[in-house]
């Protein structure tokens, strides 16, 4: 990936994939291992707390599911792959074990359904157990996993979506959904930008088919940050659509939107100033673990040709 700077001075700030291949320019050219999604979950399990990533990617061989479990109180680490669409292992699974805990992941993606994203949207579910103990539920199939663990459904699990960064394509209109608030609304967050067509291009962020930015002479204004308000709370909105505009190969834009984190907190912590290579996107959402701060989101957003 290339520099996101940051809106306050002239230090940049790396952000990092190791799913994309980069050329001398900086600009990643690997179009195959762009459309993916990762997800971060805090869990928490009495005492203990756990950190889950989630990766649903997509590309010409197929799509996969790559997990990794992380026990911040001993600092072990367990990776889970499942390549349904390769191998045939739609609906499984696998035991673990990471230090003293026992680690089980049920999943059945035989019925998943799919939009322009690699995340399935419904028709499916993943979970998983420590201990016995549920800590993690994705999907809409519920009763199909507590039928499976052979347990009562009496409360959900203690999990907190903390961070989701996505690849997304378009000629000049991006869209994808997003959970700002805990458990809250989910909403559809839609960037529109022409930037062929129009000698003075003009970006536009609508939540929910509702305009919440706008921004003329994006040419100047390439760079930049503003507040909106997203179910009552303030969300630090943060672009860089240099990619676009002067970009070689293939360019992208990269947006972040930051629920209860002022820009000074952000640029000033020493996670708006990393140069040891080190993504940006992922020290963010560590940030947020383990401040308890509030949602991220970060958009990679792609020109279709």
């Amino acid at each position: 990936m290339r520099d996101f700077p940051s809106c306050f001075g002239e230090n940049g700030v790396q952000i990092a994939d190791a799913s994309s291949s980069s050329s001398s320019s900086g600009v990643s050219t690997d179009r195959n291992a762009q459309s993916l999604v990762t997800c971060v979950y805090q869990c928490k399990l009495h005492s203990c707390c756990f950190i889950v990533t989630t990766t649903w990617t997509k590309n010409i061989m197929g799509q996969a599911l790559s997990v990794e479990i992380d026990d911040s109180s001993t600092q072990s680490v367990c990776k889970l792959e499942i390549k349904p669409w390769l191998f045939s292992k739609r609906k499984g699974f696998k035991t673990m074990e990471m230090g003293s805990n026992s680690i089980h992941a049920f999943w059945d993606l035989s019925s998943a359904k799919f939009g322009s994203s690699p995340e399935p949207i419904e028709g499916f579910y993943f979970a998983i157990t420590v201990n016995q103990e549920l800590i993690l539920l994705l999907g809409d199939m519920e009763k199909e996993v507590y039928k499976k663990m052979n347990h009562v459904m009496t409360s959900s699990p203690n999990s907190v979506f903390v961070s989701k960064k996505e690849h997304i394509f378009g000629k000049k209109v991006y869209t994808t959904t997003a959970q700002f608030c805990g458990k809250g609304q989910v909403h559809e967050v839609l960037i529109e930008c022409d930037t062929v067509s129009t000698n003075d291009p003009c970006l536009l962020i609508r939540i929910d088919g509702k305009l919440v930015l706008q921004v003329k002479r994006l040419r100047w204004k390439f760079r930049g940050n503003c507040t909106i308000l997203i179910d009552g709370l303030p969300v630090e909105v943060y672009w860089d659509v240099y990619g676009w505009f002067f970009g070689n190969f293939i360019g992208n834009a990269v947006f972040l939107f930051q629920t209860c984190l002022s820009a000074e907190k952000l640029w000033g912590s020493g996670s708006g100033s990393d140069h040891s290579g080190v993504s940006w996107s992922s020290s963010l959402a560590k940030d947020s673990r383990s401040q308890g701060l509030g949602f991220s989101l970060v958009l990679y957003a792609w020109k279709n040709e």
